[in-house]
């Protein structure tokens, strides 16, 4: 039997609650899934591949994850071996904020930003505290990107 989770951050909530004690989010029916369909992580550098064959994983990962219930992306997109940061980053970062614009995605967060500090960082651990035991979590991390889909 699978855990009663919230459909917004993914906390366990006890049966019936109108309003999640974690992120408020109403909580009208929550489905039991497990909870490692809230976070994914994705490679798309995996392979050393050319920058449109990232962008078509990045595509296909964002649409399955989403149809899965996926909550929330990691993106490991590298930083490119000149120090400057990479095609493959470049293009993935515009493609991101394309998928934004279009409401396909809800936000994102490079992995630079990623710490508990912040503004962002602390409102991203508000709304999903499983991101608390990120390997990325205030490391700076310029080689991945967060995406809440």
């Amino acid at each position: 039997m699978g855990v009663t989770l919230c459909s917004v951050c993914g906390n366990e909530v006890a049966p019936g609650p109108l309003q999640c004690p974690y992120c408020q989010a109403a909580c009208g029916v929550n489905l039991p899934r497990p909870a490692e369909v809230l976070h994914r992580q994705v490679n798309l550098k995996q392979g050393m591949p050319l920058v449109q064959q990232a962008l078509d994983r990045l595509e296909s990962a964002i649409r399955q994850n989403a149809a899965e219930g996926c909550k929330v992306l990691t993106l490991i997109h590298g930083y490119g071996s000149s120090g400057t940061g990479g095609a493959i980053k470049t293009a993935v970062q515009h493609q991101l904020q394309f998928l934004r614009h279009q409401g396909r995605i809800e936000a994102i967060i490079p992995g630079e930003h990623f710490e508990g500090r912040s503004g962002r960082g602390r409102q991203l651990l508000r709304r999903f505290p499983f991101l608390a035991a990120h390997r990325d979590l205030n490391r700076a991390n310029p080689g991945v990107t967060l995406v809440v889909l």
